[in-house]
């Protein structure tokens, strides 16, 4: 059954709550990073529910299991700029590894979902 709203999705709720951590860390950036690595964190961080709730609303399972994966690549793209923050000393080691916890709650939850609807979809 699919839900009647992605606000019910658990991997959107945990996608919001990172998209809502990360930002204030990003902007926390020198402010020669605000439109390069600033920029690429917020936009990555906001992809990831941008694409789940897109998704969802598409009209067959394939296209939401599309979007879930863009979903993942975003998340990836995060986790790498995160990195490289953490790289360039611009977060200590304890703001890098409670995001990447994050970002590995909402990739165990985004390929859940994603396993969930495959076998949904090979069911029909």
């Amino acid at each position: 059954m699919k839900p009647k709203s992605y606000r019910d999705l658990i991997a959107w709720q945990k996608a919001m709550d990172l998209a809502a951590e990360v930002h204030p860390i990003a902007v926390s950036f020198p402010k020669h990073e605000m439109f390069a690595l600033t920029s690429q964190v917020n936009r990555a961080a906001t992809s990831i529910p941008s694409n789940i709730s897109e998704g969802q609303g598409r009209r067959s399972t394939g296209e939401f299991i599309h979007f879930l994966g863009i979903a993942k690549g975003s998340l990836n793209e995060l986790e790498t700029q995160v990195t490289l923050a953490l790289r360039y000393d611009y977060i200590p080691d304890s703001v890098h590894d409670r995001i990447l916890e994050h970002t590995n709650e909402v990739g165990r939850l985004l390929n859940g979902l994603i396993d969930a609807l495959e076998r949904r979809q090979q069911h029909r």
